[in-house]
């Protein structure tokens, strides 16, 4: 409906009183036009339709030239006003760098990769091919070892930069062989960007939600009213499997062990446990009944997310935890001075390519679940509102 009328209001309207919400907002004026709106309400309603409102043909849009034969400096500057990156610079995608990474799929280039929004669950749908995402992973400088990871990513279809006025966060859990091989981070600074692989991957999900799925395009497709540092490159964890006590979070979604697999994951951010009140900082620590008060304490559209150093990890396991559906099952036990919660469900996050759970197991029915990562120098550990979504087997995009 390309010509739809549309009015605008003075927003938000969420928290105003009655009172407010007519002398402000009903009896109020069009914040664009300065205009009464309630006149242009009922213009809008009544007037008669224009030509172009009346136009139902079909709007093509058009990818652009394949090539581009001006100089690199004029590019680089194209790229910035038609906003095409994440203001960064870029690695221009020449046809020797987009072909290099593709040689590192069997798939052919012009297969559609997937199809996103900028909303995860409303709106226009855009799709992309194999080849775009490798034009993406090359404007990220990414390696083109790395390219199986950002086409798992891209085949799940969920934007990295979301719509919506809270400014989402994404990230995803890489867990199998594949962490050695391209020489993802999984010790210190295991959640920051303090490896090549890591970094690069997050910001190639991020060209491509941008120039893929028309997102983070500031006052159309996006709208974070403060918005997410972590949008830039996203928050690509390996788990530490050696040093974890318990299963990986691919083998907990019913993967085997060894099996390189992606799970991505959406919410609203990761923080240190230090900031929570609830966190015990005594010298023995029941870092259990830390995370089972912070869970309490979650919005559940999202869930929580622990991410746990293993030395954190260890003394929960010591501490009778020695599986996470027994964590889970303490974590998530109801406070009986609490009142009654209803969860949401999740933007973006649908239990998608997970394998079914092991018979009996809890994780992730709760919206609670574990990952363990980062180094031994200290027991710190995060947690924050995320949500596991899809889990994608990485091998079947070489």
């Amino acid at each position: 409906m390309p010509g739809i009328r549309t009015q605008y209001i003075r927003g938000p309207v969420w928290g105003r009183t009655p009172e407010q919400i007519r002398k402000q907002i009903v009896d109020g004026s069009n914040p664009l036009t300065g205009k009464p709106m309630m006149q242009e309400v009922i213009a809008k309603l009544t007037s008669q339709l224009t030509a172009a409102e009346t136009d139902m043909s079909e709007r093509r849009r058009d990818v652009g030239p394949p090539t581009y034969t001006d100089t690199e400096e004029n590019l680089h500057k194209l790229f910035l006003e038609k906003r095409y990156t994440d203001f960064l610079p870029v690695v221009l995608p020449t046809k020797e760098r987009v072909d290099a990474m593709l040689a590192q799929t069997s798939h052919d280039p012009d297969t559609i990769l997937g199809r996103m929004n900028p909303g995860s669950a409303a709106g226009e749908t855009f799709s992309y091919t194999v080849r775009h995402a490798a034009i993406a992973a090359v404007m990220a400088d990414a390696d083109p070892e790395y390219f199986p990871v950002i086409l798992a990513i891209g085949s799940a279809g969920m934007t990295s930069v979301n719509i919506s006025d809270n400014g989402f966060m994404a990230g995803a859990v890489i867990n199998g062989a594949i962490r050695d091989e391209i020489k993802l981070n999984y010790d210190v600074g295991a959640a920051g960007p303090f490896a090549h692989a890591n970094t690069t991957i997050g910001r190639a999900w991020g060209l491509l939600s941008i120039n893929g799925g028309n997102s983070g395009k500031v006052g159309t497709t996006y709208m974070g009213t403060v918005g997410n540092t972590a949008n830039l490159s996203n928050v690509i964890i390996a788990e530490n499997e050696e040093l974890s006590p318990w299963e990986p979070l691919s083998v907990r979604r019913g993967y085997k062990k060894g099996e390189n697999v992606i799970t991505l994951l959406t919410g609203w951010g990761l923080l240190s446990a230090k900031n929570w009140a609830a966190v015990d900082w005594s010298l023995t620590p029941d870092y259990a009944r830390t995370i089972q008060s912070i869970y309490r304490q979650q919005d559940f559209m999202f869930g929580t997310l622990a991410v746990l150093s293993p030395p954190v990890a260890n003394y929960v396991f010591d501490a009778g935890y020695d599986t996470i559906e027994k964590l889970t099952e303490f974590v998530s036990t109801p406070d009986p001075n609490a009142k009654p919660i209803i969860p949401s469900a999740s933007l973006g996050a649908t239990a998608g390519n997970a394998k079914p759970k092991p018979k009996g197991a809890t994780a992730e029915i709760t919206g609670f679940n574990v990952v363990v990562t980062g180094a031994t120098n200290n027991n710190y550990w995060m947690i924050g509102g995320m949500r596991a979504g899809q889990s994608i087997e990485i091998d079947k995009w070489r």
